[in-house]
């Protein structure tokens, strides 16, 4: 599927909605803890998310617009959003993301882009020269993988209790021995 500013902003605005009706409501004992050593909780996820936002996505879009392919990205902590979870509830965190997108989208599209926009260059530190375009699919597709990722560490939770079914439930991650 070809990446348009259309359609991913579309699926870029999703996104909050999406935490809220996964996250909002639920008991802790599925937002906290996460699904083994070097993972990240629903709530961290959350977190980085928001991080995401105000430290990535649009700081490196700017970065191409006005600087293309002569001024590397700055790199990317991912651990930065630790002063964010430390800070903030659940609630607290999905309403600031639900702004933060909110804000970052109406930025997009107040840049007055097309997609003949997409081709432009730019340079990230270690993968070297990307696209406007590759950055905003991988947007969506960061957001797409931590939306898993979520599932994944809620559905953990659960598996001690499913029994002989954890074979067929690949989420799960490898059965455990029997």
């Amino acid at each position: 599927m070809e990446c348009t500013l259309d359609t991913s902003i579309a699926m870029l605005a999703r996104t909050p909605a999406v935490l809220r009706a996964m996250l909002m409501g639920v008991d802790e004992r599925w937002t906290e803890p996460n699904y083994g050593p070097g993972t990240w909780s629903a709530r961290e996820i959350v977190a980085h998310l928001i991080y995401a936002d105000q430290a990535d996505w649009l700081p490196r879009m700017r970065l191409i617009l006005e600087h293309g392919e002569t001024r590397p990205f700055e790199p990317f902590d991912r651990a930065g959003h630790a002063p964010l979870l430390a800070e903030n509830s659940l609630s607290a965190l999905v309403d600031l993301f639900e702004r933060e997108r909110t804000d970052n989208l109406a930025a997009v599209r107040a840049m007055g882009l097309t997609n003949s926009d997409l081709p432009r260059r730019g340079r990230h530190p270690a993968l070297g020269g990307v696209t406007f375009g590759n950055l905003l699919a991988t947007w969506v597709v960061h957001d797409l993988n931590h939306l898993a990722q979520i599932a994944k560490a809620m559905a953990y939770q659960y598996k001690s209790e499913v029994g002989a079914w954890e074979e067929y439930l690949s989420i799960l991650g490898p059965p455990s021995p029997r």
